[in-house]
């Protein structure tokens, strides 16, 4: 599995590095300008931080990068966290940065587009804008962990919402609600 993972600048960088440490397979970062700034403020990391858990890093602003191109597949782009000035330019087929430009390679090719957003409240044209997206084949995730199974520890709030997310690529860890009933 090939996954190229955007950081954007919206508050939830521990979902982040959750993700990055728990998806299996070839994954290229890309993280924008705000997302560092990100990165610093709430966990006190930088990007190279975070080459531990991926194979390769590209900068936002290399438009020449593989993921810009639909020439160079991959199996699925996950922006975690995702900001809505990122929502708004991928919605009205911006893609100034390597970040937008490899989500409208996402639409264009039919490539999985998973977009975590972290925003609440969210105005009516943010909504909108992912209900556009939505309707483009993008999986609009807006990170709110579940609950049901009571997480005792940040980490398995954190983990739950993650694990959501790596289900949405193929990647099953963690039981469901009542699983145990459902054998």
């Amino acid at each position: 599995m090939k996954t190229v993972v955007g950081i954007t600048g919206s508050s939830g960088a521990v979902f982040a590095v959750d993700f990055l440490r728990k998806c299996p397979g070839s994954k290229f970062l890309i993280v924008s300008k705000w997302g560092k700034v990100l990165l610093r403020d709430e966990l006190h990391m930088g990007e190279k931080d975070l080459i531990p858990f991926v194979d390769r890093s590209f900068p936002d602003d290399d438009l020449t990068a593989p993921p810009a191109s639909g020439s160079n597949p991959f199996d699925a782009m996950v922006i975690i966290p995702a900001s809505t000035s990122t929502i708004g330019k991928i919605a009205s087929g911006l893609g100034d940065t390597l970040i937008t430009r490899a989500a409208q390679v996402c639409l264009k090719e039919h490539f999985k587009l998973i977009i975590c957003i972290r925003e609440t409240p969210m105005s009516t044209l943010t909504l909108e804008q992912c209900a556009r997206l939505s309707s483009y084949g993008a999986v609009i995730m807006p990170i709110a962990p579940p609950m049901y199974f009571v997480p005792g520890t940040v980490d398995e709030y954190v983990g739950a919402f993650t694990g959501k997310v790596l289900a949405q690529i193929g990647v099953h860890t963690s039981p469901g609600w009542r699983a145990e009933e459902f054998r």
